[in-house]
């Protein structure tokens, strides 16, 4: 995929016009660089546009005659919340069940960040990630859970500060065998280590 650049220079010129709209001066010192600073900050927050997951994961597919639960939990995130444009974040657990084929771990947390850099809903982030392991690597099952903290329910609307949200995606044998996704919500919830 070939990398998007955001407009500059649009962007910042909306950048100020929102500036205006709230009552502030663009042109004052603290607020004069602020929309290129914002330009290139949403740039980065929408870098996951530019890669494609599955890519990213075929680069780090090894044959493997394993076929226990692999986990990779508390995976740091952030996202950006596509109905009031705010930051959501938290934490990310994965797991599978090889059927032949394991994933280099570092593939992993590196899927996470290509869903979290587009505007999202958490709900979604959660399939597409189940989604793209379970089609790539075509394992045994599939667990996918995301706890978040969402601003847009911190900052406004019910102000609910200490809520966290759960999704969670269950495919293959996640979802057929009780005892599979027992065993994966008990080693997400310990400390092992």
């Amino acid at each position: 995929m070939a990398e998007k650049k955001i407009d500059s220079s649009a962007f910042e010129n909306h950048i100020k016009g929102i500036l205006e709209l709230v009552g502030e001066n663009p042109n004052r010192e603290g607020l004069q660089r602020t929309p290129a600073r914002v330009a290139k900050a949403w740039e980065y927050f929408t870098s996951g546009y530019d890669k494609d997951a599955k890519q990213i994961l075929v680069s780090a597919v090894f044959r493997e005659k394993y076929n226990e639960m692999v986990i990779v939990k508390d995976i740091d995130f952030f996202s950006m919340c596509e109905h009031h444009l705010l930051p959501f974040y938290g934490k990310v657990h994965i797991a599978y069940i090889p059927d032949g084929k394991i994933l280099g771990l570092s593939k992993i947390p590196r899927i996470v960040e290509v869903f979290s850099r587009r505007l999202q809903v958490q709900e979604r982030m959660t399939q597409e990630i189940a989604d793209t392991l379970y089609e790539t690597l075509e394992p045994d099952g599939v667990g996918v859970v995301i706890e978040a903290r969402h601003l847009c329910m911190m900052m406004r609307g019910v102000e609910k500060q200490n809520s966290l949200a759960t999704t969670s995606a269950m495919l293959g044998s996640f979802r057929e065998d009780e005892k599979t996704r027992n065993e994966f919500l008990k080693l997400i919830s310990t400390k092992l280590v």
